[in-house]
């Protein structure tokens, strides 16, 4: 299969037309004309010159080689060109004859309305009905009854609204091009003898290692083997402040260097890397189509027969039933064919769809389709997993009681070797890293209680609960484990021979941006928040209030997360958060999954939207652009049918002309494509600011 850049691709019918046509040809049956991104992927056995021909027709054109094309919309030249004629005649119509008179008419006609008028011809004897039909139909009545001046405005406007139409999806087309151009061409390749090769990075492997100069892009996902830089990451995440990077440290392909000289390995090929992934997930999203996008689709396929039958009705029945005229009754009729042109109504929801999910991947949000895009802008309900969404995923001491001089250093010497989570958090606490510690002799695992070990000839034991089972514990020892207990810390307890020397409580630490997030998104619209935990009651409780969760349902197995979901699928709109690979059947069973773009590769697949930041902070805003998306789209909606139905009301009196007719579709075609296009100038409220971004602040002085 091969792809082409198309130019001049303004009408979503006419491109699933030229489709049509396309796959009728010979190794053709595969192609697809994808309108949204303007691209054509066919055969490479076909013959383009049949391809071209079907374009051409149509007023389109393949571009073979687009590294040097302007994607701009095309100056309407012809219709300028045909304004000026139509003024020249406008003004000297009176010093001429007649017949000058219409000759001028009809060449300014022609040469703005040619290509409308050859392709509605071609249509109408196929019996097709299109919106070059009506356009060929209410010309050669208008020509009929002798409006020729009329029929040349129609001409006239006609081709300006085509031209808008197609500005408006070049706008939007132009806007996800400079998106997709983030991905660098090629990569500066060491060799094993030393030697710089600049390659393309298609053709980097997984070990290559590669040199990234300040100011260029990282070519693909590696690891920092050398240097100190910072990176700017916005092109994957969102995220605007740079991220120091050190040796060992992950890079995204796409992200760039800003200072500093990097040595970097290669860890993924370019067609695995996060940002080709990002660049694909956002290619697709936008040829899928939404509930809203079919309904219109399918609307209009009746529509227009509906039209040309009520534009007859106009001009038959009041002649027929009430004495009118039948030139000014067919006249109306005419006008009822224009204003009745579904160019707005068809224009209403592509552009507002391409607008949103472009806005969203500059902020690191990828949107699978647009269905996603509006379903995500009628979500009422967030259900969200704690551990690495609403929390961090990492263990930390958050309390420690101490009951003995010794016993931040026998806990640090017992858990300085050990690298499991807990003893790291252990080991971080403050009060243990300032302490000369002993070695540990003699460590000894014991199953579901914890570790013991010997230091200078003493036992001593570090654990849960159960190791500490056959110590007799006053008042206020039990007092102090209930109180830690209650307050949903998980308890690790250092104790010798005879007695407690000292309690860490130790709990998963909440996301700085969770409580803020929760709140912008109750104030987006949300209107419940759920957490969905396999952790214990007391501790999943302690983190709901803190970040502000309504609803909590704790020590659920990753089975009965899909139950909850369910239940809360039955009453409400429901989009599923979470980061694991625990969270995938939940993330499938929900309305709406939304995955963690930094969580595993099963998660990040099965959803439907993928945040790329390490944190939830950017949610609420791209709960906020779907809804806005949503709402220029029930407005586009009725602005096209409203305006035609005033102007179609006009026609009770009969004072509907064919101008206003066209100055109708075309002022809803103007303000449909404006509206949709205001989507990508959303601008983001200050208190929508991630935490995370706050604190990178802070590190970077």
């Amino acid at each position: 299969m091969k792809e082409y850049k198309i130019q001049g691709l303004s009408c979503a019918n006419c491109a699933a037309d030229m489709e049509r046509q396309v796959r009728q040809l010979t190794n053709g049956g595969t192609a697809e004309l994808k309108f949204n991104t303007s691209k054509l992927v066919v055969h490479e056995d076909v013959n383009l010159d049949e391809v071209k021909s079907i374009l051409k027709a149509d007023g389109a054109a393949l571009v073979e080689d687009d590294h040097d094309h302007d994607h701009s919309p095309r100056v309407p030249y012809m219709v300028i060109v045909s304004a000026i004629l139509f003024g020249c005649t406008f003004f000297v119509r009176d010093l001429l004859p007649y017949y000058a008179v219409i000759l001028l008419y009809v060449s300014a006609m022609l040469i703005s309305g040619y290509s409308t008028f050859v392709k509605g011809a071609k249509n109408l004897f196929r019996f097709k009905f299109t919106i070059e039909t009506l356009m060929t139909v209410a010309l050669i009545g208008a020509v009929a009854i002798g409006e020729w001046r009329e029929a040349t405005i129609v001409a006239i406007l006609f081709g300006l609204n085509e031209f808008l139409e197609g500005m408006g999806m070049e706008k939007a087309r132009h806007s996800m091009e400079k998106l997709l151009q983030i991905a660098p061409k090629q990569a500066t390749l060491l060799m094993p003898d030393g030697e710089h090769r600049v390659v393309a990075i298609d053709s980097l492997k997984t070990g290559d290692m590669v040199l990234v100069k300040a100011g260029e892009k990282i070519p693909s996902d590696g690891v920092v083997v050398s240097g100190v830089s910072s990176v700017n990451e916005a092109a994957i995440t969102g995220e605007s402040l740079p991220v120091e990077k050190f040796t060992g440290d992950s890079l995204f392909g796409g992200s760039l260097n800003n200072e500093g000289t990097l040595e970097v390995k290669i860890t993924k090929a370019y067609k695995d890397s996060s940002l080709a992934r990002i660049l694909h997930l956002v290619e697709e999203a936008q040829e899928t189509k939404t509930p809203t996008e079919l309904f219109i689709n399918r609307f209009s396929k009746y529509y227009t027969p509906f039209i040309m039958l009520v534009s007859i009705m106009v001009m038959l029945l009041p002649p027929l039933l009430f004495n009118g005229g039948w030139e000014a009754w067919l006249y109306q009729g005419l006008a009822v064919l224009i204003v009745g042109c579904p160019c707005a109504l068809i224009l209403s929801s592509p552009i507002a769809i391409v607008s949103g999910i472009t806005k969203n991947a500059r902020n690191g949000i990828l949107v699978k389709g647009g269905s996603f895009l509006e379903l995500l802008g009628k979500i009422d309900t967030i259900a969200f997993d704690k551990t690495g969404t609403l929390t961090k995923g990492k263990p930390s001491v958050q309390m420690a009681k101490s009951f003995d001089d010794d016993f931040y250093r026998i806990a640090g010497s017992i858990e300085k070797n050990s690298s499991h989570p807990i003893a790291r958090a252990v080991m971080e606490h403050e009060s243990v890293a300032a302490e000369q510690l002993f070695e540990a002799s003699e460590l000894k695992a014991i199953p579901g209680e914890g570790i013991e070990a010997v230091i200078d000839g003493k036992s001593y034991w570090m654990g849960n609960e159960r190791l500490i089972s056959r110590l007799e514990l006053d008042d206020n020892r039990k007092e102090d484990i209930d109180s830690l207990k209650n307050g949903g810390y998980t308890l690790v307890i250092t104790a010798c021979e005879d007695r407690i020397m000292g309690i860490f409580g130790v709990a998963d630490e909440i996301r700085e941006e969770s409580r803020e997030m929760i709140h912008e998104l109750q104030r987006a619209g949300i209107t419940q928040t759920v957490m969905l935990t396999g952790d214990h009651k007391k501790t999943a409780e302690k983190i709901a209030s803190k970040v502000g969760v309504s609803r909590v349902y704790a020590g659920l197995l990753p089975e009965e997360k899909v139950e909850k979901i369910n239940k809360l699928s039955n009453r409400s709109k429901v989009a599923m958060i979470g980061d694991g690979i625990n969270d995938a059947p939940a993330l499938a069973a929900a309305h709406l999954g939304i995955a963690m773009g930094k969580g595993t590769d099963s998660a990040i697949e099965t959803a439907d939207i993928v945040l790329m930041q390490d944190h939830l902070g950017k949610l609420p805003a791209s709960v906020r652009i779907a809804k806005k998306v949503n709402r220029v789209i029930k407005l586009n909606l009725t602005l096209a049918l409203g305006l035609k139905l005033v102007a179609l009301f006009l026609t009770i009196p009969g004072l509907l002309t064919l101008w206003i007719a066209i100055l109708a579709d075309m002022g809803a075609t103007v303000l449909v494509t404006l509206l949709s296009l205001s989507v990508l100038v959303e601008r983001r409220k200050s208190s929508e600011r991630p935490a995370a971004n706050k604190q990178a602040a802070r590190q970077l002085g």
